[in-house]
C-alpha cells in the first residue's frame, strides 16, 4: 500500500478499532511479524483462532491487485473458527453488500468486493484429507488452522504453493504431543530466522477468559487437575517431549526437503527386511555431496519378492546401482536368504556387513549435524518418507498412526539406562546407517577403495566417498 511502518501500525489499528478487537500484549508481536513463516502455540482458548483471523485480516489489505488467501486444515471443519472470525470482520468493515460468504465451510468461500471493483480478497477452505483442493493458483498467504493436527506432508505441500507468489504461512495449533514436526518447528524457529518466527500464547495470556492470568482460579483448578504434561501442554503450549530420543539432532525445517529422483542419476538401495513389524526400503541419490532420500517402502506382511515386484515398478528402478542391507540378509531361516532372492530375482547383489549399534547412530548423526561451512546437513528426507520421519520422531508412523520412535532405554523418571537403544521403531533408520557406513564407513574410518557391483549383468563401480 506504500505506507511507511508507523503510518501502517496507524491504518491497521484502525482496522481493528472497527471491529472491535484490541490485542492482548502476547497478541500484538505476533500481528507485529512480517515474516513469511510465523508458527503459534497457543493454549486451550489462548486466543489463537482470533489472532490468526486478524493477521489474515491486516494483510489482506497489504496486497494491491485481487488477493487470495487460504484457510487449511485436516478436515474443512476445523477451519470454522477463522472463517467465522473473518466474515464478521469483513462485514463490520464493508457491509452485507460487498462480502458474500458460504454458509459451509466444505468448501467454504469468502469474496469481498464485487466483481466490477478494482480489487477483490478472496478466501477459501481446503482439507489436508484431500490433497487436490491444495493446487491451482498460488495463494497470497495461508492459515493452517489446528495445524499440530495436519501432517507433515500437507506441511511441505502448502510450502511448496506459496513459492510463486512469495507467500506467507501463519500456522497455529495447540500441541497434541510434544513430538512431530510442529514442535520442531516451534523450537527451530523459537529465537527466529531471517524468515520464520515462533511464538506461544498460553492459555493465562488471554485476559479476556482468565482475567487473573498464571494465577486466575480456573488456570489454577486445570493445574491441579490435570497431570504436569497435560497442563504443560495444553495449557501452556510448552513441549514436553519424552527422553531418550537417539536422534535427538532431528529437525523438521532442516532434514526434510522436497528432494525429488534425478534421472539418469545412479540410485542406491538400504534395506531393512522385515516382516511382521515392518520392512524398509530406501531410495537414496548423492547431489551436490548430500545424501538425499528421494523414495520410500515402508510396509507390513510383505514377503522379499514383493517387495522386489514393488521396487521395479518404480520410475527410478532403471538407474539402481547398488544395494545395502543388514547382515542378516545372508542368513536362511529356512527359506532362502534375503540376498539371494535380491539376486536371483533382481540381479542386484546386496552389500551387507556388521554395523555395531552404537557406531552405527554415530554415523548417522554426522549427517543429521549442519555442515559448518555451509550451514546444510548431509542428509536431506522428502516429506512423504514418512517410515523414516517417523523413527526420527517427525510425525506419526504410517503402519500405526501412532508416536514410534527410536529411543534409548528409560528408568520411570525418564532417565536413560544402558548403552544400547531398544530395538524398535528403527526400520528405515537402519537401512539409512547400513548404507551410511557402507558408503562412508564408520566416523573413523578413512578413505576406502572401490567396490564392484552386479545389477542386471553389469558390472557397476560404486565409489566410496571420504568420510566427513
Amino acid at each position: 500500500m506504500g505506507l511507511g511502518d508507523r503510518e501502517w501500525e496507524e491504518y491497521r489499528d484502525i482496522i481493528f478499532r472497527q471491529v472491535d478487537f484490541e490485542p492482548t500484549s502476547s497478541q500484538r508481536p505476533i500481528l507485529d511479524c512480517g515474516k513469511r513463516f510465523i508458527l503459534v502455540v497457543g493454549g486451550e482458548q489462548g486466543g489463537k483462532s482470533m489472532v490468526a483471523s486478524k493477521y489474515l485480516l491486516q494483510r489482506a489489505f497489504e496486497v494491491d491487485d485481487d488477493a487470495l488467501f487460504w484457510l487449511v486444515a485436516a478436515d474443512y471443519d476445523r477451519t470454522r473458527p477463522e472463517f467465522d472470525y473473518l466474515v464478521e470482520d469483513f462485514t463490520a468493515l464493508f457491509g452485507n453488500k460487498r462480502v458474500e460468504a458460504t454458509k459451509i465451510v466444505n468448501p467454504g468461500r469468502i469474496v469481498v468486493g464485487g466483481a466490477r471493483e478494482k480489487k477483490r480478497i478472496v478466501i477459501e477452505t481446503k482439507s489436508a484429507k484431500d490433497p487436490r483442493t491444495l493446487f491451482g493458483r498460488s495463494p497470497h498467504g495461508v492459515l493452517i488452522c489446528e495445524a499440530s493436527q495436519i501432517d507433515i506432508e500437507t506441511y511441505s505441500r502448502i510450502n511448496t504453493r506459496v513459492g510463486a507468489s512469495r507467500g506467507w504461512v501463519m500456522m497455529s495449533g495447540t500441541y497434541e504431543h510434544s513430538l512431530g514436526w510442529y514442535p520442531g518447528l516451534a523450537k527451530a524457529w523459537e529465537i527466529g530466522t531471517d524468515t520464520a518466527q515462533s511464538f506461544k500464547l498460553p492459555s493465562p495470556s488471554n485476559t479476556f477468559i482468565y482475567p487473573g492470568g498464571i494465577n486466575d482460579p480456573e488456570i489454577l483448578r486445570m493445574k491441579q487437575d490435570n497431570s504436569d504434561q497435560f497442563f504443560m501442554e495444553r495449557i501452556m503450549g510448552e513441549a514436553r517431549p519424552p527422553s531418550g530420543l537417539v536422534f535427538h539432532e532431528f529437525r523438521a525445517d532442516m532434514h526434510m526437503a522436497d528432494v525429488k529422483y534425478v534421472r539418469g542419476e545412479p540410485v542406491h538401495l538400504a534395506i531393512d527386511p522385515g516382516y511382521s513389524d515392518a520392512s524398509a526400503l530406501l531410495a537414496i541419490q548423492v547431489v551436490d555431496g548430500v545424501v538425499q532420500v528421494f523414495d520410500e517402502m515402508y510396509d507390513r506382511h510383505l514377503v522379499t519378492s514383493e517387495v522386489i515386484a514393488a521396487a521395479r515398478q518404480r520410475p527410478w528402478w532403471r538407474d539402481v546401482a547398488m544395494g545395502v542391507a543388514d547382515i542378516a540378509a545372508r542368513q536362511h531361516q529356512a527359506m532362502p536368504a534375503v540376498a539371494e532372492i535380491w539376486l536371483q530375482e533382481a540381479d542386484l547383489r546386496l552389500i551387507s556387513n556388521r554395523v555395531g549399534i552404537n557406531e552405527g547412530i554415530e554415523r548417522l548423526r554426522t549427517f543429521l549435524r549442519p555442515n559448518p561451512f555451509t550451514g546444510r546437513p548431509g542428509v536431506l528426507i522428502a516429506p512423504h518418507c514418512t517410515g523414516l520421519l517417523s523413527e526420527m520422531g517427525g510425525c506419526l508412523n504410517p503402519i500405526t498412526q501412532q508416536m514410534s520412535v527410536y529411543h534409548w532405554r528409560t528408568d520411570q523418571n525418564g532417565n536413560v539406562v544402558g548403552d544400547t537403544p531398544l530395538d524398535a521403531h528403527n526400520h528405515s533408520v537402519k537401512a539409512l546407517i547400513y548404507y551410511l557406513v557402507a558408503e562412508f564407513g564408520v566416523v573413523s574410518a578413512q578413505k576406502r577403495d572401490t567396490i564392484a557391483v552386479r545389477h542386471r549383468n553389469r558390472e557397476r563401480k560404486a565409489v566410496m566417498l571420504h568420510d566427513r
